[in-house]
């Protein structure tokens, strides 16, 4: 991903973001892409209101899609009410997801942005039809269950 495509993915997570954080009295200190080295995660909130997202798949190279990287986004920021992966982190995440969906920040579904067969609210025969899901919430292997001490003050998405 070229500099200028870079920054203008970035100016459009920050303008969402912004909506998401006036709609949730919600604070972050500053949002930013991850940096290239890091592979484990797709997202990174610190204590004190940095918000990292990956742009790029690890392996690919290729820019994720808009959705996913809304989906992390909205991750990261229900981390700022609650720092933790518990039930009442759980269910904001899905309230800041359902409602970045009813404003049509967050449009699961084939990649609206790249070409294909899917043209503003119309679709072609061969492509799929859009599909309402909720917020994907994942349940950690038993051995990662346990609550484990962070010195470093972040919480990881898939970490």
């Amino acid at each position: 991903m070229d500099g200028r495509a870079k920054k203008e993915l970035m100016a459009r997570l920050e303008r969402d973001a912004q909506r998401i954080c006036a709609r949730f009295r919600l604070k972050y200190l500053v949002l930013e892409p991850e940096r290239a080295n890091v592979k484990r995660r797709y997202g990174v909130c610190f204590s004190d209101g940095t918000i990292r997202i990956r742009l790029v798949h690890v392996t690919t190279k290729k820019p994720l899609k808009y959705s996913s990287l809304v989906n992390t986004l909205c991750h990261e920021l229900a981390h700022l009410r609650y720092f933790n992966h518990g039930p009442r982190f759980q269910a904001f995440y899905g309230q800041i997801l359902e409602w970045a969906r009813r404003e049509s920040i967050y449009t699961p579904g084939p990649d609206r942005t790249a070409k294909g067969p899917v043209v503003q609210g119309t679709r072609t025969r061969d492509a799929a039809p859009r599909r309402t899901v909720g917020p994907v919430l994942l349940k950690p292997p038993e051995s990662a269950q346990r609550p484990k001490p962070n010195p470093t003050g972040q919480l990881e998405l898939f970490g």
